[in-house]
């Protein structure tokens, strides 16, 4: 009874992700061949020319060398994020004093969109990879900041006078107690960081970059490739689910243990 409900239910958990999609297709279509019928335009982002499109992309490799380009950024702007969000996490949620003096300014800079600091960036940056990789660390700071300092603030207090009362030094506590207790508040802050990166990763790579996923979409406008151009933008979607995925088997893993 039970190996034959097991993966009906698997089946079902399936079926409902493939449904989904494939009416959001068929919306698609009637969008285009329908509502559109008379529109040129719209016949240029048709499924099947995305479809084709995308085939075209896949055999090339063009979209591989922008996506690498985009990878890297990404990496560089969340570790980057990482290593000044983690200090200022740690020092928020253990110092009391720290994290009364800056909760008002970090909670006022988190509200100010990224991408209003590209003309900020470019001026003192210059144009190229240094104002990119500056607007996905300001994008992924915060949520590893407050996710931090969650985390410090949830350990059991009880805990860290155990590790006094055995004699533990401060890197030991740190090591033993704080980094395990926080783990999962870290990784709660790296995948919502991880999808404020993404988003603002297109519009940022329009600063004047030679490469990217962010360049690559103003190529395919200005040679008119409309059907390069939404089978990008289905890619960059594609590309932005598996991440969160990681991200979410990556907290789940350390959750479970």
């Amino acid at each position: 009874m039970t190996v034959t409900a097991q993966p009906s239910i698997q089946a079902r958990q399936l079926a409902y992700p493939l449904v989904g999609l494939t009416l959001t297709v068929l919306l698609w279509w009637v969008l285009v061949h329908v509502v559109g019928q008379h529109s040129l335009m719209a016949a240029r982002f048709s499924p099947e020319n995305t479809w084709a499109a995308a085939g075209e992309l896949w055999q090339g490799g063009d979209i591989w060398q922008h996506t690498r380009a985009s990878l890297q950024r990404v990496a560089l702007g969340l570790l980057f994020a990482l290593l000044v969000g983690v200090p200022l996490g740690l020092m928020a949620g253990s110092w009391a004093g720290f994290n009364r003096a800056s909760s008002t300014t970090f909670q006022f800079l988190r509200m100010i969109s990224p991408l209003s600091w590209m003309p900020v960036a470019v001026m003192a940056l210059g144009v190229g990879e240094a104002p990119v990789v500056f607007l996905l660390s300001f994008a992924a700071v915060w949520p590893i900041v407050l996710n931090v300092a969650a985390g410090i603030a949830a350990i059991d207090r009880q805990w860290l006078t155990l590790a006094d009362s055995l004699g533990a030094s401060r890197g030991e506590k740190l090591r033993h107690v704080t980094v395990p207790a926080i783990a999962a508040h870290l990784l709660t802050g790296i995948r919502l960081a991880i999808g404020l990166i993404w988003v603002v990763l297109v519009p940022a790579e329009m600063l004047g970059v030679n490469a990217g996923l962010g360049y690559f979409i103003l190529d395919t406008r200005d040679r008119l490739a409309y059907g390069e151009l939404m089978a990008t933008i289905l890619y960059i979607g594609l590309l932005g689910f598996i991440l969160d995925w990681l991200a979410r088997w990556a907290h789940q893993r350390w959750a479970g243990h």
